[in-house]
This record gives structure tokens, sequence and C-alpha cells, in this order.
């Protein structure tokens, strides 16, 4: 279990192609306090570190997570979100991320506004129902608050410390991100569909 409050930002180093799976290895600033088998959320997906050093990790990415997620799209020296399992007994300043992506979508809109960002992301019909106005949505793993729904997609506005403390400093139109809905907003559909 994750908040969607991002840790820190990692450094791909590469993605290597192994068969239809690939290995991810990063350098990220708290490699030395991971242990084999602990979870890392990566762009909002969970990872299980199988290797690493005092600066890299890496982790194996499977043929359904690259065929749902827009990991298999890293290139060498992007910036990538990372945020550990969350501990028992912590404070929980986002919401409750599961690391399990429902979906990719679109950045349409990554503008300044003042010292803030509009997002304007395009969102698959399936999360869009999910999604409702002050709702929280994960976008490659950071928690946001959407402030309205569009027809097709979601505008979020982004403070400057989400932008230094994210790989939103990177970020641009065009670019795939990956989304995960609120929990119990899937948990509700899914108990509705039945009635």
């Amino acid at each position: 279990m994750f908040t969607g409050l991002i840790e820190a930002t990692g450094k791909v180093l590469s993605l290597e192609s192994q068969g239809e799976q690939a290995r991810l290895t990063l350098e990220l600033p708290f490699a030395s306090e991971l242990a084999d088998g602990e979870s890392v959320a990566v762009n909002g997906c969970c990872l299980t570190v199988v290797a690493k050093d005092t600066q890299t990790a890496s982790f194996d990415i499977l043929t359904q997570t690259l065929s749902v997620t827009s990991l298999g799209g890293l290139k060498v020296g992007s910036l990538v979100n990372l945020e550990r399992a969350m501990l028992a007994g912590g404070r929980f300043g986002g919401h409750f991320v599961q690391g399990h992506v429902d979906a990719t979508g679109e950045i349409l809109d990554f503008s300044p506004h003042g010292n803030d960002h509009r997002l304007e992301i395009a969102l698959p019909p399936e999360i869009r129902k999910l999604c409702i106005d002050k709702g929280s949505l994960a976008i490659d793993g950071i928690s946001l608050t959407i402030a309205e729904l569009t027809e097709s997609g979601a505008v979020l506005w982004i403070i400057p410390h989400t932008i230094q403390e994210t790989h939103l400093q990177q970020a641009a139109a065009g670019q795939k991100v990956n989304l995960e809905a609120d929990v119990i907003a899937k948990h509700v559909a899914k108990l509705l569909e039945n009635c």
C-alpha cells in the first residue's frame, strides 16, 4: 500500500528486454536501504526489488505490466517517481494507492499559470467514470486532486513543490502516464455493477 506522496525521483539507467519481459535498473537515493523482495512504486506501478547495490536497484517487469503501463516507454536518463511501501503507524497524507495501474492516459496540457501549472489528462472512459470533482487520482503514482472533469478527461492544478519533487519537471503534452483510480470508487462501482 502506498500514499501517492512521492518520496524521491530516480533515474533510469537501463531497460533491458528479456524476451517478453524486461529488467529495469534505476539509480535511486535510498538503494542502500532496500531489501531484496521489497516493493517500490515506480511511476505508480508496484515493482519488486530483484537486485540492488548501494546506488541502484533492479526490477523485473512482467509482460502484463509492460502492456498496461507506460514503463515500457522509459528511456535511459528519464526521471521516475519513487515511493516505498507505507509503514504501519506512519502519517497518511495522500490517498490509498495500491500501485496497481488501471490504465494509461495522455497529457494534453501542462502549462504554467503564475506559480502553478495546469495539468490536463485524457482519461479512458473506464477511468473517467470512477472520477469526481475534488476526488483523488494517482498519476504516475502522484496523489492528485481533480479540479475539474472534462468531457474526456480531467484538469488538475500542480503546485511548485510537486513539480520540484517529482518527474513532472520533465512532463510534456503527448506523454503517456500511468493512472490508478481511487480504490474506494472501484469497489463501489463493482458492487453497483451487480445491482
